[in-house]
């Protein structure tokens, strides 16, 4: 497995795999892995001959008084990882090979970022669709893989490909859990034992919502309400937002005609979490 921190090392790599007709997936990642993300490996592998996970933690995407410079980061164990999934490159930056002391473009999804974690996290999604459109200008893949927990972030990008017209295929991978439930997150690493047991209330409420689904809600009020009451029952836990939104367009009042995103974003203790559950019609 080759290490690279070099973006121009990176593509010179990248271009020769193109010569030689390779197919190349990506996994952006900003370290700190687990399982969930392994699972994106291990379906970047299935669908490519050559996978470049990248590990940077993105200075443009925290807001101030966020998490940057606590972030945890462990390069070296993060490549022990990386090795399982038969990773064939993995590329990890320093900020000052990512962005000169001058840069100031930027890419903005625009009206899907508005809303949810967007209201919360001013300019957080211009950071994100602005690293990965220079992700895939460097690592030029065919494909790239993005969990579906961070949803917001998927629809961004999957509107950025569209409307930038980028050649490559985003390939979304659910949810992947720990056993009793919770989503699986670099930041569940923050969490005491007592509140990693109040975090359990996420899933929990997107049980309750599920189930009032299931059992025939005629509105999305009585779905976002079964959500919101049970994280209202849980003392360490602090809401952000519990809201129901059209699961393509992100867009407020949806149908339950069409798939609906509820989407939950909450504080335990000093750490925020993000879950989600996409219900059918």
């Amino acid at each position: 497995m080759r290490v690279t921190a070099s973006p121009g090392e990176m593509t010179r790599y990248s271009s020769g795999a193109l010569q030689r007709g390779e197919r190349i997936g990506l996994v952006p990642t900003m370290g700190c892995l687990h399982e969930g993300h392994l699972t994106l490996m291990r379906e970047g592998r299935r669908r490519s001959s050559v996978l470049v996970a990248s590990i940077f933690v993105n200075p443009t995407q925290f807001g101030p008084g966020e998490d940057f410079a606590r972030y945890p980061r462990n390069l070296e164990r993060d490549c022990a990882m990386l090795q399982t999934a038969a990773v064939d490159v993995v590329f990890a930056p320093e900020p000052s090979a990512m962005y000169a002391p001058d840069a100031q473009t930027f890419v903005d999804a625009g009206e899907i970022t508005s809303g949810l974690c967007g209201a919360h996290r001013p300019g957080h999604f211009r950071g994100v669709t602005t690293v990965v459109a220079k992700l895939f200008n460097i690592v030029k893949p065919h494909l790239a893989v993005f969990g579906e927990k961070d949803f917001q972030q998927l629809r961004a990008i999957q509107r950025m490909v569209r409307d930038l017209n980028f050649d490559l295929e985003i390939i979304p991978v659910p949810i992947v859990r720990e056993k009793d439930g919770l989503a699986m997150s670099s930041r569940n690493a923050y969490l005491s034992s007592a509140e990693r047991e109040d975090a359990l209330a996420l899933s929990l409420a997107l049980r309750a919502a599920r189930e009032k689904h299931r059992t025939g809600a005629r509105c999305v009020e009585e779905i976002v309400s079964a959500a919101t009451g049970v994280i209202a029952g849980t003392k360490g836990v602090a809401i952000e937002y519990v809201e129901a939104v059209d699961a393509e367009t992100l867009a407020r009042h949806p149908s339950l005609e069409r798939p609906i995103l509820i989407a939950i974003a909450a504080r335990v203790g000093k750490t925020r979490l993000i879950d989600n559950v996409v219900l059918q019609p």
